[in-house]
């Protein structure tokens, strides 16, 4: 079993930069990460998803982007794993991979036992930052299983032209579905738009007094032990560049949820009918929190109480990108804030 005083737990932008900050504090923790190389769920992400369409990504503590002519074009899937490569040669991460965590446990001498398909870690703290992309969120609907088309997640999405000529429903109203919806227009034979609730559009630029309300909105939620919204639910949806597309294609008219699918399509209620042969569920991503699972962190209301990104049941816990640290806004925050609490419970187990 190898020793460590700190484990993080995943290499997307939470971790890294946690991991930047824990060496600041003259702390050198141990990476680990699932993937096949850096770049977290950048790597995933549909090649037609290009720089220019998404909402930003933020710099790396210590190293900044370089921009190339025509990042803009290039697919954000080779762009930013690309980068955080540089970032962790350039600032001497070492990065373990690919390791994947199966369950952390209380293990002996006040340390915590981190198991992985690659052997055994033992750590006096474990900030964990795997994000959310290995648990894409299916909502279950009646008739689902009868579907006698094709239904997928957002998170198998690799671009319009598998659905030319196709009926599709799109369900979800965050910046994913509005992806799909900008790309299918002119592509699919039709397109259909529905959501739970109906989308709340912003018609500021969202500057820093809008983004505090919306991060305390899911702050006070994870306090009180409940899970996190999905973000669109707290910030509403910006005018962003595959919004402004979507639009001026006219395929933004929104349907309510309907009430179940049938074998050629969707049914609401009222009896309406609508045929498809595609649906794409654009609904959003859960926590990937089930190795954490022998540490019986959940709350009766399902979610794991965080004060920041101190986990109240479990002090030698940071999460990162959990709640309102799930954003590519506040992960380096987050991963100052975790490392902080690390190096206050090192330094007070020392003192002890």
């Amino acid at each position: 079993m190898e020793q460590s005083e700190a484990v993080v737990i995943g290499a997307g932008q939470a971790g890294l930069s946690s991991a930047y900050f824990l060496r600041r504090y003259g702390i050198e923790p141990v990476v680990l990460d699932a993937g096949q190389g850096a770049g977290g769920a950048w790597r995933h992400r549909s090649p037609t998803l290009t720089m220019e369409k998404v909402h930003g990504v933020f710099d790396l503590p210590g190293l900044p982007q370089r921009e190339a002519d025509g990042d803009g074009e290039r697919p954000a899937a080779e762009v930013v794993p690309a980068y955080y490569a540089a970032y962790e040669s350039g600032t001497g991460l070492h990065v373990v991979r690919p390791v994947r965590v199966t369950a952390v446990r209380d293990g002996a001498a006040g340390r915590l036992v981190i198991e992985t398909d690659a052997g055994e870690w033992a750590a006096r703290a474990v900030i964990n930052a795997t994000g959310t992309w290995t648990r894409p969120y299916w909502p279950y609907y009646p008739g689902a299983a009868g579907f006698a088309g094709r239904q997928l997640h957002y998170a198998g999405y690799r671009g319009p032209e598998e659905f030319a000529g196709r009926g599709v429903v799109v369900v979800g109203g965050g910046a994913s579905a509005m992806h799909v919806l900008s790309e299918l227009a002119g592509v699919a034979a039709a397109t259909a738009w529905v959501t739970r609730r109906p989308p709340v559009f912003r018609d500021d630029d969202f500057g820093l007094d809008a983004r505090r309300e919306a991060v305390a909105l899911v702050d006070s939620r994870v306090r009180a032990g409940l899970p996190p919204q999905s973000v669109v639910s707290a910030t509403g949806l910006t005018y962003s560049r595959v919004v402004r597309e979507s639009m001026e294609k006219g395929v933004l008219n929104r349907l309510p949820m309907f009430e179940r699918i049938v074998e050629d399509g969707v049914l609401w209620a009222d009896g309406t009918h609508l045929a498809a042969d595609t649906i794409v569920w654009a609904t959003g991503f859960r926590a990937a929190l089930d190795h954490l699972a022998p540490l019986r962190l959940r709350e009766p209301g399902g979610g794991i109480r965080v004060d920041g990104t101190q986990v109240a049941k479990e002090p030698r816990l940071q999460l990162v990108g959990y709640g309102p640290t799930a954003s590519t806004i506040g992960a380096n925050r987050a991963g100052r804030t975790a490392a902080r609490n690390v190096r206050a419970l090192l330094s007070a187990r020392a003192a002890a």
